[in-house]
């Protein structure tokens, strides 16, 4: 096994809040252990453009924790899709003498460290994105962060509501997935909560917002995740037109990704950071950082690949009928789980609103 000498780490893709710690966190880790660290700006297009920064200085990542986005920036690269560019990368990192990669982001991301890995450079993913929709792991970083920033405004939209009398449908975050909107739908007390996972009954939520008029109430909160594109805006008009509420619409868009990171975000990142340069130290590659029942572990990236597209319906019958048995069976239970999971989440949403 290779000794780890010297470890190259980057943010990719959407920057999520608890970046920051993961960046301070993978850096220490590998300074304490002896090892040189260089930052690359710009994810996996600062990498093609030798964009390196020395991050061996213990300081070089000082008071970063309270800082949303990421201190080494991040961007798409839909060049490093093209086999030469993922080559190239490869050779960049051997000529810079880079013995081991850590990357931060996405399932796109996840994808690029599988190519690096397959090309010979060790590498460790970590998911970092405030959708929480990297099927394989619990937690991902920024989610927190985000849904307590969704709290925080509609908690001042519910203000403008109550004095006026009206209701307001706020699209949130998500990309494809409602974590963020059925949670904080709860969280937040909405009298609908609108999500792709599950079938979401319009008509009775019209009825639902009209008795609770007659029974008093004046402000009216509905969330909408933008998992379900343009459907918030046209639902604000029919609440409107079918209760004679003043209806508005909101989307709160990337303001979500900004903010002081949380508590769970710092330490979820920082846990997962160390976790990262120890695999790596470890002689392990091509695997993802995950957090499951609470405890760090670490899932196969192209296992990792494959569960989400599993779970999101992306597979065909012929791919499914190729994954090995021990794996497919891994993966039904997981599915399963995060199925129910957020099933609770809805039925909790309609029952307690």
């Amino acid at each position: 096994m290779k000794k780890i000498r010297k470890i190259a780490i980057l943010t990719s893709g959407g920057d999520a809040p608890g970046m920051n710690s993961f960046i301070r966190a993978a850096a220490r880790t590998a300074i304490a252990n002896g090892i040189q660290v260089v930052g690359i700006e710009e994810g996996y297009a600062g990498l093609l453009a030798g964009k390196f920064r020395d991050l061996s200085n213990p300081t070089s990542v000082s008071n970063i924790l309270t800082e949303a986005g990421t201190v080494l920036y991040s961007a798409r690269c839909e060049e490093f899709k093209d086999p030469k560019y993922q080559e190239l990368a490869a050779y960049i990192c051997r000529s810079n003498n880079i013995d081991g990669m850590i990357v931060c982001g996405g399932d796109g991301t996840f994808m690029g460290a599988t190519k690096l890995s397959a090309l010979g450079i060790p590498t460790v993913a970590v998911p970092g994105t405030i959708d929480a929709d990297v099927t394989s792991t619990d937690y991902t970083i920024g989610f927190d962060t985000a849904m307590n920033t969704v709290i925080e405004m509609v908690d001042n939209l519910r203000a403008t509501c109550e004095s006026h009398a009206r209701c307001n449908v706020v699209e949130v975050m998500g990309r494809n997935a409602g974590h963020i909107a059925v949670r904080t739908g709860i969280a937040v007390g909405a009298s609908a909560v609108a999500i792709p996972e599950v079938p979401f009954d319009e008509e009775e939520a019209i009825e639902k917002i009209k008795t609770q008029r007659l029974n008093g109430k004046r402000g009216i909160i509905v969330i909408v995740s933008e998992g379900l594109p343009g459907y918030a805006e046209k639902l604000a008009k029919k609440i409107e037109e079918e209760t004679g509420i003043t209806t508005r619409f909101c989307v709160l868009a990337h303001v979500q990704r900004g903010g002081c990171p949380s508590l769970e975000d710092r330490l979820t990142a920082s846990e997962m950071g160390a976790a990262a340069v120890e695999r790596l130290i470890a002689g392990k590659s091509n695997v993802v950082i995950c957090k499951n029942d609470g405890k760090i572990c670490d899932v196969d990236i192209m296992k990792a690949l494959t569960l989400d597209k599993l779970y999101k319906g992306k597979l065909t019958e012929e791919e499914i009928a190729a994954i090995p048995p021990e794996d497919k069976a891994w993966m039904d239970e997981r599915c399963a789980v995060l199925k129910a999971r957020t099933e609770e989440y809805y039925r909790l949403a309609n029952l307690i609103r």
